[in-house]
């Protein structure tokens, strides 16, 4: 789960097992679109926004940071479940979610030095999603697991989806053997920083993580942990509440709203309360990337770190974080 390289090695190892990726041999968009921005620059449809982390590198370096894809993708002979959940799904994401990928990394080619995803690149389990997955980590990307990575057919599931280990083990074989990274926990040392990825798709994370990620701090480095559902802030937290609560257009009052779902999780769940209690006052922690909520925010988690959500790729949006 571990692996020290330099950047050059990141251009040897394209495929690499790690959590970011290098950028010089993405995949690069053909001819855009003349109706597009006709008169305005080639990547200006996407939406991105900055962030710095201040570590005190001798070389610093980039990356851009993405999630939620939301692939929906399904081959002609896919069953007819698959092909429901094409057909609504593509509805609910607008259908531009590859192109708006492809953007993505051609942007990141030249104008950063790694790439990260904090999951759900893919909407749904199916074959074509799968080989999608497989077709741009393969060229050049990889990250860490998010919810729907783990779901085979969303509601029309023959079997529950539930929130637990067990039900991940359904598929997690099969989703180790798509995704060149190892879905648990993946470290990987980039410039002296440590970029940590973990899977916290029910916004709680286990003892085992728990214990490799300890190893980690063992390092002594600069510590970036990325996953997919953000440990909430009380300023997160109260965002997501309003956007998602889309009735709630103005604020009626300052409170925190009460936790709920995956908040309520990482504040009663012992291991996951404790270890979110141990990253606010660890001081190698320098840095979390998130994502899952579909709208971009930072907020300080800790003295030492800087919380960056960024939102839905499907929409063009992405996040630069320059390292120094």
């Amino acid at each position: 789960m571990n692996e020290k390289v330099n950047r050059r090695g990141f251009l040897k190892r394209m495929a690499g097992m790690g959590a970011l990726v290098a950028t010089s041999q993405l995949p690069v968009l053909a001819e855009d679109d003349p109706s597009v921005f006709p008169k305005r620059g080639r990547y200006e449809r996407l939406m991105l926004s900055y962030g710095t982390v201040n570590i005190g590198l001798e070389k610093p370096f980039s990356i851009l940071h993405i999630s939620d894809t939301h692939l929906t993708a399904a081959y002609p002979h896919e069953n007819e479940k698959k092909q429901t959940l094409h057909t609504k799904r593509t509805m609910t994401f607008g259908g531009r979610q590859e192109e708006a990928l492809r953007d993505s990394l051609a942007w990141a080619r030249d104008h950063v030095d790694y790439v990260v995803h904090t999951g759900d690149i893919i909407d749904w389990q199916s074959e074509a999603n799968f080989d999608l997955v497989k077709k741009y980590f393969g060229e050049g990307m990889t990250g860490c697991m998010g919810n729907h990575e783990f779901s085979p057919s969303m509601w029309l599931n023959d079997v529950k989806e539930e929130r637990t280990e067990k039900f991940k083990d359904l598929s997690r074989s099969k989703l180790q053997e798509v995704y060149p990274f190892n879905v648990v926990l993946q470290s990987q040392v980039v410039n002296g920083v440590n970029f940590v990825t973990l899977d916290d798709v029910y916004g709680y994370v286990t003892q085992e993580q728990v214990d490799l990620f300890q190893k980690e701090v063992k390092k002594g480095l600069p510590i970036v942990l990325c996953m997919h559902v953000p440990f909430h802030t009380d300023n997160i937290w109260r965002v997501n509440v309003k956007f998602w609560q889309r009735e709630a257009a103005k604020l009626g009052s300052a409170r925190v709203p009460d936790p709920s779902g995956d908040y309520r999780i990482q504040r009663e769940d012992p291991v996951t309360r404790d270890f979110i209690a141990s990253l606010k006052k660890e001081p190698l922690l320098k840095a979390i990337l998130a994502g899952h909520l579909h709208f971009t925010m930072q907020d300080q988690f800790s003295p030492t770190a800087t919380e960056y959500v960024v939102g839905g790729n499907f929409l063009f949006h992405g996040e630069e974080i320059l390292f120094v």
